[in-house]
């Protein structure tokens, strides 16, 4: 009798632990989301929120000739004008990721259309930190890229 005690507090554990790990991924996916919508539709306010700024941030972008671009962090909380608000969408697929505790990694896959309907694609990697029981980005590298069908 106490084993199988045992064992359902022992399931119970594992599920609450599972449970927490798919709202995780949820609000991290809805996170990756807004951070997209709001940079296209020049909504600085709420695309600063999706960031917190530290020492270590950093933002990476190689571009498909070769340049890296070092991004300042400061720039996702008060971008230059003109930067933002461009309009289009994004299509993120293939995420993966890791969570512990407070802190995760994802990567996904990004098709940037622009207003004017060019597509940019890219492969993204993600770094968040959960601050006051919210997820919020701290870095990100993004490597543009051409299809191989394209």
């Amino acid at each position: 009798m106490k084993r199988n005690g045992i064992m359902v507090v022992l399931l119970l554990v594992l599920a609450q632990a599972q449970g927490q790990r798919m709202s995780d991924s949820v609000a991290i996916r809805l996170l990756l989301e807004k951070e997209s919508a709001t940079w296209r539709s020049g909504d600085i306010a709420a695309h600063a929120a999706c960031w917190q700024i530290r020492p270590y941030s950093r933002i990476l972008i190689s571009t498909g000739d070769s340049t890296v671009i070092d991004v300042p962090p400061a720039m996702m909380l008060n971008p230059p004008p003109g930067s933002a608000g461009q309009g289009g969408y994004s299509i993120n697929t293939n995420y993966k990721m890791g969570i512990t505790k407070n802190t995760a990694w994802v990567s996904h896959q990004e098709e940037s259309v622009s207003a004017n309907g060019k597509r940019t694609y890219s492969y993204e990697i993600r770094l968040l930190e959960k601050v006051k029981g919210q997820w919020k980005l701290v870095g990100q590298s993004i490597h543009i890229y051409k299809p191989r069908n394209g």
